[in-house]
């Protein structure tokens, strides 16, 4: 039976437990709570996104979703709790621990709030789903993007046919022509280390014609890219982190100088439909 008597106890002590905002950062350390060992990831760090300040702390608060994880309300519920309380932390995300993106909340919140309103209760404001971020503007793990162990065979890119539809639809941040030099394998996180020969986009992130690191923002080499080979590569920036991003829907296709000049055409449509119609009003005020 899921009892939300015990669920408002144990979510009152979590609350007391909670550490102030602003605290000093860990180092990463391995997942020492019971229900998230079954994660694809071993390693977490405190405070977490709770402001948790020890393992043992966050163990008390996530064990108030046992009696809710039992009536399988969402596959996705104990996913988003881990991610929350036992956050994935790697090497290159020791300051900020990685979030769960905005729709794995979603999920995890459509299928289990009506569980908890069938005893008066909603879905509790510490996990609110709002200021997550979302998978293809940000850094963030869903289960659809994290890759286990068992290897990169796991990995289904999504193809995305180049085309001005899908151009002027994805509005990307920058658009680049790159000579792949290495990808990159940490942890299970990927990178591309590319040579920059030509920017013909950049919209929040300065890019040089040099050596730039591309970061994917999941474990799957999407999309995938072959060292020594040239390409035109579109994607999205993180003006937070000055990072430019390979996520679902960047697009990364062998470099060909005719797609080139029509990219710049494409470009230059874009930027005259955002641009204000001002001039064409005043123009037909003055006739008056």
């Amino acid at each position: 039976m899921f009892s939300f008597e015990l669920f408002i106890c144990v979510l009152t002590i979590a609350c007391l437990l909670e550490i102030p905002r602003g605290t000093t950062a860990a180092s990463c350390e391995p997942t020492r709570i019971p229900m998230c060992r079954s994660m694809p990831w071993n390693m977490t760090k405190m405070p977490n996104h709770l402001h948790h300040s020890t393992q043992a702390n966050a163990v008390l608060a996530i064990e108030q979703f046992e009696g809710l994880l039992g009536t399988q309300c969402s596959p996705d519920l104990l996913f988003f709790l881990c991610a929350m309380y036992a956050p994935i932390c790697t090497i290159d995300f020791q300051h900020d621990p990685i979030k769960p993106c905005k729709s794995v909340c979603e999920r995890a919140k459509c299928g289990c709030e009506p569980v908890m309103k069938r005893y008066n209760h909603t879905w509790p404001e510490s996990l609110a789903c709002e200021e997550l971020p979302v998978y293809d503007r940000g850094v963030c793990i869903s289960p659809e993007a994290i890759v286990k162990a068992e290897g990169p065979d796991r990995c289904k890119c999504k193809s995305v046919r180049l085309g001005q539809k899908a151009y002027l639809k994805n509005n990307y941040n920058y658009v680049i022509r790159a000579r792949v030099k290495e990808i990159k394998t940490r942890n299970h996180d990927l990178s591309a280390i590319v040579e920059v020969k030509e920017v013909l986009k950049s919209s929040l992130v300065n890019i040089p014609r040099d050596i730039v690191t591309l970061y994917y923002n999941s474990g799957c080499p999407c999309p995938p890219l072959a060292a020594n080979e040239e390409y035109m590569i579109m994607g999205y920036e993180n003006e937070e982190r000055s990072r430019l991003l390979l996520i679902d829907g960047s697009i990364a296709q062998k470099w060909k100088d005719k797609m080139g000049r029509k990219v710049k055409r494409w470009d230059q449509n874009l930027r005259e439909q955002s641009r204000p119609n001002s001039g064409r009003t005043n123009t037909r005020r003055s006739r008056h």
